[in-house]
């Protein structure tokens, strides 16, 4: 059976939008800050189940270029809870196996943000159970632009041809250059867009929408968005003859 056919393989890369801690809370007459406390819970109920699956990368985006326009105190609150994960939970992800890396523009951040990033991706490094990458401050758009920012600087000293270009020499300044594609992008609260998250990467992804909100979504959830995926027939370009003349 070919890989990702039909029931075939369980996707080698998830990438997960997680949407609706906001309303959430407010569906419960809570704060803002206890949606996104709840949220957590999701998270770590959702990596438990990808790496008991097999997934190889799980992407998450957890804090986008755009969130900065949120109103300060809510983000204020979301910086706070980031700094805690990385003091509570890097620990267990390294006690499990789990390889942690954190993608986006990291000068935004505050100086003890960084440092416990720079902490948790050393600690963590030779870890292969399952790599998870967290998205913070983090834009399809930046990524691109950097990648060809660096491209230019290479060529204007030399050291790059601009004929010699190519798509894989964008992919190679990307964030996730040695990652597999995304097989499976997840959103849930039931948005449908993508959200300006990586861009390049989810060319040929699977989307899959859900109407549960993040604090919702759990082990089983996930179950079923891996479920959709292995039932799908990925064609990259190709019909449907091509496809079931490989799995012959």
């Amino acid at each position: 059976m070919p890989p990702n056919a039909p029931g075939g393989d369980v996707p080698r890369h998830v990438a997960i939008i997680m949407d609706g801690n906001n309303r959430w809370a407010r569906a419960r007459g809570l704060s803002g800050v206890r949606g996104h406390r709840a949220g957590v819970e999701a998270v770590r109920a959702v990596i438990r189940r990808a790496a008991e699956r097999g997934v190889e990368t799980l992407t998450l985006f957890a804090f986008s270029s755009e969130n900065w326009r949120r109103p300060e105190a809510e983000v204020r609150a979301l910086m706070e809870l980031f700094l805690i994960a990385l003091k509570r939970e890097v620990k267990k992800l390294h006690a499990n196996g789990i390889r942690l890396s954190v993608i986006g523009d990291r000068s935004a951040f505050s100086s003890s943000i960084q440092k416990y990033i720079v902490r948790a991706e050393e600690m963590t490094r030779d870890n292969r159970r399952m790599h998870l990458v967290v998205a913070a401050n983090y834009g399809g758009h930046w990524d691109i632009t950097r990648a060809a920012r660096r491209l230019a600087e290479r060529a204007a000293m030399g050291e790059l041809d601009p004929a010699a270009i190519t798509e894989k020499s964008v992919q190679d300044e990307l964030c996730l250059a040695q990652e597999a594609p995304v097989d499976l992008c997840i959103r849930t609260s039931g948005e449908q867009r993508i959200s300006n998250f990586l861009l390049w990467q989810m060319a040929y992804a699977e989307l899959y929408f859900t109407p549960l909100l993040w604090p919702d979504f759990d082990g089983a959830a996930l179950d079923l968005a891996i479920d959709d995926f292995r039932r799908r027939q990925r064609r990259f370009g190709m019909t449907d003859e091509q496809i079931e003349a490989q799995g012959a």
